[in-house]
């Protein structure tokens, strides 16, 4: 396939962003978008030009590094990470618009590398849990309903890649934080700091700048890992009911 590629480039944070177009040739259906991307930083290496920065690691949909807007959808139009989504997804001739997160949150490092600690930061403000048991408990000595840890695990899936701000039209990270807090929730380990631990995260992620959540579900759409959008609701149940208790 030949492609157009229109792409944000941005020397630094202080620096004024654009969108520069680039030409790539010869590209080959089976190939992921990274590698196609690494593709054309080949061309640029080639010409003696500046190679396009973008975030990346693990490349097997797991690290939740590789975070672009593709044509305006989080990741691109599968539901997937960007690094497996491949270029048999697209069409000769087409012409891709390739973008960084857009959130007051995630400002842009360069390029489309943008600073996603602001999660790290929320997670912190979480803190850890105090099951005090003296040395380790076999594993499965602590009792947990099968309902309960199967909603545990999969919620537990969220990669914190951020699609989910870069969807939502508010810029929430709701659907992340739920996801955080429904995990611990739901299981024995996670009851001693369950009030303390969402009223001190719903504070650092208002303190971060993201927007609030007005249900849209854009977030749940766009998430690779398909966390659903119930968890906002626990989230807000278990906001609600810390502020009973005092919090």
């Amino acid at each position: 396939m030949n492609l157009t590629l229109k792409i944000w480039r941005q020397e630094n944070p202080s620096a004024k962003g654009g969108i520069k177009t680039y030409q790539v040739d010869d590209v080959d259906e089976d190939m992921s978008f990274l590698e196609m991307l690494d593709s054309l930083n080949e061309q640029l290496n080639t010409a003696g030009e500046e190679p396009v920065a973008f975030d990346h690691d693990c490349r097997e949909g797991i690290c939740g590094s590789c975070s672009l807007m593709i044509n305006g959808q989080a990741h691109g139009p599968e539901v997937t990470t960007t690094c497996q989504l491949h270029m048999r997804s697209f069409s000769d001739g087409d012409t891709i618009t390739i973008e960084p997160w857009r959130s007051d949150a995630f400002p842009v490092i360069k390029d489309l590398v943008t600073d996603r600690s602001a999660f790290d930061r929320i997670i912190q403000a979480g803190g850890y849990i105090s099951a005090n048991t003296g040395s380790a408990p076999e594993a499965n000595s602590v009792p947990a309903p099968r309902d309960k840890a199967t909603r545990a695990f999969n919620v537990a899936t969220c990669i914190g890649c951020g699609a989910c701000v870069a969807a939502c039209p508010n810029g929430s990270a709701s659907l992340f934080m739920g996801a955080k807090i429904t995990h611990l929730g739901e299981l024995p380990q996670g009851q001693p700091e369950r009030d303390s631990r969402v009223v001190s995260m719903v504070a650092q992620h208002d303190h971060e700048g993201f927007g609030g959540c007005t249900n849209i579900g854009e977030c749940t759409a766009a998430c690779p890992k398909e966390i659903p959008l119930d968890v906002i609701s626990q989230l807000n149940k278990d906001l609600r009911t810390a502020i009973k208790h005092g919090y």
